[in-house]
């Protein structure tokens, strides 16, 4: 399959107004919107999609609606996270059978492993399914931090292809594609424009769920065009967003942004609350500097 490349929007899960199911029509509309505003790739059932908050039904219902909507117009990555190896294994073949493109794996995030036990967990689900991998090392949530060296251990594993690094630390980005000599593509979780200038091809972002545009021009300016001039002005227009976002809002001020844009897709899930009225000020004057307020958002169909 094509490598996989460029601004991928890690999705929130649309919710009906009650919470108590996924809202397919606007999950839907939102794969649509997404992919007609430029995006490169889409990721379901990460952080900020709540696979956490979500039933094994749910799980399995929205990778169904994503991987369907989408229809191959660019590839869908499946976050398949949990803290059994066993069960990461049925949710990857799950998405496997689904058409998914890719399994994003976290490490396991409760129980405390060493290096050898989080090699042989990411080699037994690269061997359960014929995916590619795509590692997720993220130890402010897992406290499990996958280093460089272990990475080129593990990409020495044929279909473990990708990672998405989501320390603070750039210094990693050209360490991983020192080490693995191009058997591991990078993705940046945080740092988008600043792993770009050290060798990133790619970024998970969550700003992209409003933002999917511009932040997609970020990734070819930088990467594609070598624009560095271009790039730095479009992350200069995203920062105020990526800022908010980034102290642990992405899926309140997610959902609250498309209220405020006039598309509701539901409150996050307990033990998440919608985002605070003051938050939400904030938010609203973040959104407005950026002129998101000035955009036309497509209808939704109400016949999908």
């Amino acid at each position: 399959m094509k490598k996989l490349r460029g601004t991928y929007t890690v999705i929130v899960t649309p919710f009906t107004p009650d919470g108590s199911q996924i809202n397919e029509e606007m999950l839907r509309w939102l794969v649509d919107y997404q992919i007609d505003e430029g995006i490169h790739g889409l990721i379901a059932l990460a952080s900020n999609g709540e696979f956490l908050s979500l039933s094994d039904e749910e799980r399995h219902e929205v990778v169904r609606i994503v991987v369907d909507q989408a229809a191959g117009r660019v590839p869908v990555v499946v976050g398949t996270a949990a803290e059994s190896t066993d069960h990461v294994i049925r949710y990857s073949r799950d998405a496997e059978s689904l058409g998914a493109d890719a399994a994003m794996v976290l490490t396991p995030y409760y129980c405390w492993i060493d290096e050898e036990e989080i090699y042989h967990h990411y080699r037994r689900v690269a061997e359960s399914v014929s995916l590619p991998i795509m590692l997720y090392n993220h130890p402010a949530s897992t406290v499990l931090d996958v280093k460089p060296p272990l990475v080129a251990r593990l990409a020495e594993i044929d279909n473990i292809s990708y990672i998405k690094e989501s320390t603070t630390d750039t210094r990693r980005v050209y360490r991983i594609n020192d080490l693995c000599k191009g058997r591991i593509t990078v993705f940046a979780g945080y740092l988008g424009y600043e792993s770009f200038m050290v060798g990133a091809e790619g970024w998970v972002s969550v700003c992209a769920n409003i933002a999917p545009r511009k932040s997609a021009r970020l990734f070819e300016l930088a990467v594609d065009e070598n624009d560095r001039e271009g790039a730095w002005k479009v992350f200069q227009e995203l920062v105020p967003l990526i800022d908010f976002l980034g102290d642990h809002l992405y899926v309140h001020g997610m959902k609250a942004a498309f209220k405020m844009l006039g598309r509701d897709l539901g409150d996050p899930r307990p033990p998440r609350l919608p985002l605070r009225p003051e938050l939400a000020r904030e938010l609203r004057r973040v959104m407005t500097g950026m002129g998101l307020f000035d955009q036309v958002l497509p209808v939704v169909d109400k016949a999908a």
